[in-house]
């Protein structure tokens, strides 16, 4: 793949005005401040933001086929892809359920919601009912039924990842063991694959109009004053993903041979346009290609991405077992050792598949508390009017996860370049 999506507007070696950076940081710092100046024409701009991530989710299903069926193809047997893919698996399951549980530690140590003392019956479920419909059904079943499309073009029109990852699996394979016959096959679908890259080179160029619509939307909508109600939960939640993050993910990024912080400053731009979005789907055909260009194998970076993006979740991990855990204790709900770790289960299945959209964690708040009795789903309320707030954390969270394990599973299948990716993660080449 080229990397002209990596770095559409050219370098800021070439002038910080002509860095996409930087108009995408004026854009987010513009939008807040439009946002909390004209609040009613701040959440008018709505628009903006949802017209650009809709670009971004046109082209997220073919770039994630082409990306997937080449790198599958380019892979010598089953048992190679079978391996990566084991592997994967296996991180995703560790590092979620210690997600999950460094979550309900700091939510049992710091009991943000512990003051509140709030009865039930007063809270108005309608608020949140919503969400419960939404969530109503969510079993695994259900879930694992939904992967597969009703048909192969339907894969494509769903918006649903693990739909068309598992058609591209499927073709991917096929193109495999039909070795040299297909070959032309393979070359088409890379040379599609580079062609979509540079429609998402061009979609990038009205990522700061994006987000500066999506900012003055968040801000004027939901004001900044509405954080002071629940700054304990909204504050413990950054603290605790912040930790996740330079702690857990940096101890992965130092085996893998890297700072966190030179990562976060490689894809400080993307990481931008998801704070902006609140959606981590915005920057996934970047971050695909930006981990080709660190290093890792376009094989390994084709499964491990897409993957990620339904089953590498440690930010809604964190955020569920943590809101959870405000609502028992803000209600003067007792939860025992046994109804945590029921939680902790529960919560482990329920945020599968629920990928960076904009308010996924909170349906899937919605299906876990509707599984766990003894925490009310009517106290969801309390959290609704901070959840876009704790959104954004969560998507952010999300996507430095997935980067860095894309990266360590490179590394342990022995396909991460060292070089390539000391030489991006340097300061000079940050984009």
């Amino acid at each position: 793949m080229t990397t002209s999506a990596a770095s559409p507007a050219g370098s800021t070696r070439a002038g910080l005005h002509r860095s996409l950076y930087f108009w995408v940081l004026v854009g987010l710092a513009a939008g807040a401040m439009t946002g909390y100046l004209f609040p009613a024409f701040g959440a008018s701009l709505k628009p903006l933001g949802d017209a650009f991530i809709k670009l971004i989710k046109m082209i997220i299903a073919p770039v994630i086929f082409c990306t997937v069926v080449t790198g599958i193809a380019g892979m010598t047997s089953l048992e190679r892809m079978g391996r990566v893919g084991a592997k994967a698996l296996g991180y995703f399951l560790v590092f979620s359920t210690l997600a999950l549980a460094v979550g309900l530690a700091v939510g049992n140590l710091l009991r943000p919601g512990a003051r509140l003392n709030i009865d039930p019956a007063t809270l108005d479920s309608s608020a949140v009912a919503g969400y419960q419909a939404k969530a109503q059904g969510r079993t695994v079943t259900d879930f694992l039924l939904n992967v597969i499309p009703d048909t192969a073009v339907g894969a494509f029109t769903s918006g649903e990842v693990l739909q068309t990852l598992l058609l591209a699996i499927l073709f991917g394979v096929a193109l495999m063991l039909s070795g040299e016959r297909a070959a032309p096959i393979a070359e088409a679908v890379r040379r599609l694959g580079e062609v979509l890259f540079r429609i998402v080179g061009l979609i990038m160029y009205a990522a700061p109009v994006g987000v500066f619509g999506a900012m003055a939307f968040t801000v004027g909508n939901y004001g900044l004053g509405s954080l002071w109600s629940l700054a304990a939960l909204v504050g413990a939640f950054y603290a605790t993903s912040a930790l996740f993050v330079f702690v857990v993910l940096g101890a992965v990024a130092r085996w893998t041979g890297y700072s966190i912080t030179a990562l976060l400053r490689y894809l400080r731009r993307e990481l931008l346009l998801v704070l902006g979005a609140s959606s981590s789907e915005v920057a996934l055909p970047a971050l695909i290609e930006k981990l080709e260009h660190a290093g890792a194998s376009r094989p390994v970076v084709g499964l491990v991405v897409p993957t990620g993006y339904s089953f590498n979740l440690d930010g809604t991990n964190i955020y569920m077992t943590m809101a959870a855990l405000f609502i028992a204790q803000a209600t003067n709900t007792d939860l025992s050792l046994g109804d945590q770790l029921l939680l902790l289960g529960v919560a482990m299945l329920s945020s599968k598949g629920a990928a960076g959209v904009t308010g996924a964690g909170f349906v899937t708040l919605a299906a876990t508390l509707s599984v766990v009795p003894s925490v009310p789903v009517a106290g969801m309320a309390l959290i609704l009017g901070v959840d876009r707030f704790m959104s954004e954390c969560r998507s952010l969270t999300n996507f430095i996860g997935n980067a860095v394990a894309t990266l360590a599973i490179a590394r342990w299948e022995g396909e991460l370049d060292s070089a390539a990716l000391e030489t991006a993660l340097a300061p000079q080449d940050a984009r």
